[in-house]
């Protein structure tokens, strides 16, 4: 994906005729939200920003000091394709700041840039790839999203019992569109279910390519009848969905840090889990259909907590396997990286692997592997008594997710 400049943005919105610019962010809980400006407001908002009223944006804060300033990253440049040739429409993600320059606390991409430099810093570089699975529901006579599965077919079936096949190829073309390249794509195990992935990136990117995911599927499955789902566990009794995250590491001395990594991650993971799981729906898919339920690790078993793909060494990596896609990518991006830091900083090593299958292991072996928490009460208690949790989220995120829910 190209890096666009300010001046090269301006240049393109006047030479391809762009007449609306999206400003998009994220609350705090990673939903999109945006407002769209004409093109002749552009050259205002990347000089001193777009005001928007925060009051009503969750984690943004009540009404007090509610004014807040929407200022556009112009290296995420990207036209969106489903928008008319007349009245081109090009979308921007944003920082989101205070009148007075200074960078919103809930700002969760703000979050991720700075975990992100913390790691430059210590001469570290981070990749992350995410897979996130959905489903695919008919839609009523009015358009609403009913509970019917669009199809009954199972895990990588083909047409005709994949009926989503169609829908994925054009999402795939889409994301090409927008400088987001599509590795594979495939039905999953569960009546409708569906998964994409694409390529590593940079943290940054690969959570905006997250959040662009996530409105390209639900776009393309409005326009073909459909209603995409990414709740946790939709159907009682089917797979749920989950969001894997690929994690890879590297530094200037060719020192293996995956272990390190790895052990982090293990460290703080439960503190981190309402992050990656922020609903009570989550909870209902960890432990069933390839959903960890234990902090364990080993290679290639997708049992397990995090697992190591087979892959050649250019491409190694570590999944996480519990993250669901109700995750903000951004936070949980941030939170992955922070883990993983203090596992390198500590020297901290992984136990020893747990190679057999959690699903059928008898009670010996699961009594002696730490759960993950079970509930979302029990995973925000965890969270608000993390000295880990504190030291790298401010309070307002901290009581937006351990707090009582609006």
């Amino acid at each position: 994906m190209m890096k666009f400049t300010p001046a090269e943005v301006l240049q393109y919105v006047q030479e391809e005729d762009i007449k609306f610019i999206r400003l998009a962010f994220c609350d705090v809980f990673g939903r999109q939200k945006n407002i769209a400006v004409m093109s002749g407001e552009l050259k205002r908002a990347f000089e001193s920003g777009i005001a928007i009223d925060a009051s009503a944006i969750p984690g943004f804060g009540g009404e007090i000091r509610s004014d807040l300033l929407l200022r556009p990253d112009p290296a995420t440049l990207a036209q969106l394709p489903w928008r008319p040739e007349s009245g081109r429409v090009v979308r921007m993600f944003c920082d989101v700041t205070h009148p007075d320059g200074s960078v919103l606390d809930t700002d969760a991409r703000n979050l991720l840039k700075n975990a992100v430099r913390e790691a430059q810093q210590a001469g570290i570089t981070f990749a992350f790839g995410a897979e996130m699975e959905f489903y695919l529901f008919k839609t009523d006579e009015n358009g609403d999203p009913t509970r019917c599965p669009y199809d009954n077919a199972g895990y990588m079936d083909i047409a005709p019992a994949d009926k989503g096949e169609n829908v994925r190829r054009e999402i795939c073309l889409t994301l090409e569109e927008l400088g987001i390249q599509p590795e594979c794509s495939h039905h999953e195990e569960g009546p409708g279910q569906n998964e994409i992935d694409f390529r590593y990136s940079d943290p940054l990117s690969a959570a905006d390519h997250a959040v662009t995911f996530r409105s390209v599927v639900e776009t393309i499955a409005m326009r073909s009848g459909l209603a995409a789902d990414f709740s946790p566990k939709p159907l009682s009794g089917h797979a749920g969905s989950g969001l894997h995250i690929n994690i890879s590491v590297r530094d200037g001395g060719g020192r293996d840090l995956l272990p390190h990594v790895i052990a982090g991650i293990m460290e703080h993971i439960t503190d981190m889990t309402v992050f990656l799981n922020p609903c009570q729906q989550s909870y209902e898919r960890l432990g069933s259909h390839k959903a960890p339920r234990y902090i364990t690790w080993s290679r290639e078993n997708r049992s397990q907590l995090i697992r190591i793909p087979a892959a050649d060494e250019s491409h190694r990596r570590a999944e996480l396997r519990s993250a669901d896609p109700t995750a903000n990518p951004y936070l949980a991006f941030a939170l992955l990286i922070h883990a993983a830091l203090d596992g390198i900083r500590r020297g901290l090593l992984p136990p020893p692997s747990t190679d057999v299958n959690l699903f059928s292991a008898p009670e010996e072996v699961l009594s002696g592997c730490r759960r993950l928490p079970a509930s979302l009460q029990e995973a925000a208690d965890a969270a608000e008594r993390s000295a880990f949790i504190r030291a790298h989220l401010p309070e307002a995120v901290i009581r937006a997710y351990c707090g009582p829910r609006l």
